[in-house]
């Protein structure tokens, strides 16, 4: 998978098939049994991944799979309910049309993950459908007054199941939040770092796709100047370091 593509945005359904063509997204998708289209519905006052940049992403994931793989649509919303904000934003509306299953992350099956550097927690009770598949990330690009900015990288906060992660008086996954939500950025992510990510950017005039860390930082510049200037960013960088070690030019789609 490339390091990260950016390509000017004309319109979802001509600008996402062109720049999934150009970076051979097909010759990745054939080697899952399981896709996981991950988009960002944290709450009614967040920015929400639209149905409308999604469907031309599922038609491609639909069109080009292996015959017996499976396209799912997840996430696991934060202080409301995510079948509610599936059918509000569209989403249920899209599955039936394709023929694709929703799932709750907030209320799915869970493995119990130890690792060594997590920073804040002991251990995260994950998901597991998301341990084996195939994980796109699809957030819209956006300022965050909680996480400074909406990206690929804060859109796996959804992957904290509000079984797990509820206070017992309110509905946001409050126990995510007794340290800065770096931390559990952080420690999510090292469960497991989505396999790639498409961030529509379409209000500033682009749309990204690579390593979910590399266009975050190269998406930032749109909203944050320098990246550095975040905090998850910062951290992610520096505790990744050695996974993305191996130097691979950034690529510019030409529109």
């Amino acid at each position: 998978m490339v390091k990260g593509v950016s390509i000017k945005f004309k319109s979802y359904a001509e600008t996402l098939p062109k720049l999934l063509q150009l970076t051979k997204f097909e010759n990745e998708l054939k080697k899952h049994s399981m896709i996981i289209l991950k988009p960002a519905l944290r709450n009614s006052q967040s920015a929400a991944t639209s149905v409308e940049f999604v469907e031309p992403i599922l038609q491609y994931c639909l069109a080009h799979k292996n015959p017996d793989a499976q396209v799912l649509i997840a996430e696991g919303s934060d202080g409301e309910d995510t079948q509610d904000l599936f059918e509000k934003q569209g989403y249920r509306r899209l599955a039936e049309r394709y023929s694709v299953g929703l799932i709750d992350l907030n209320t799915a099956e869970v493995e119990e993950v130890r690792d060594g550097e997590f920073l804040k927690f002991e251990s995260i009770k994950y998901p597991k459908l998301l341990l084996n598949s195939f994980i796109v990330s699809l957030p819209k690009l956006a300022a965050d007054a909680e996480v400074e900015m909406s990206g690929a990288l804060s859109n796996m906060l959804g992957a904290f199941p509000a079984d797990h992660y509820q206070s017992w008086f309110a509905k946001k996954k409050n126990k995510i939040r007794r340290e800065s939500l770096k931390y559990a950025i952080h420690d999510i992510l090292r469960c497991k770092m989505p396999d790639t990510a498409i961030i529509d950017a379409s209000e500033q005039g682009m749309i990204f796709l690579g390593h979910p860390l590399e266009i975050d930082k190269q998406a930032a510049k749109l909203v944050k100047g320098d990246w550095k200037h975040i905090q998850h960013l910062r951290l992610v960088d520096e505790s990744f370091a050695k996974e993305l070690a191996a130097p691979m030019p950034e690529q510019k789609a030409k529109a």
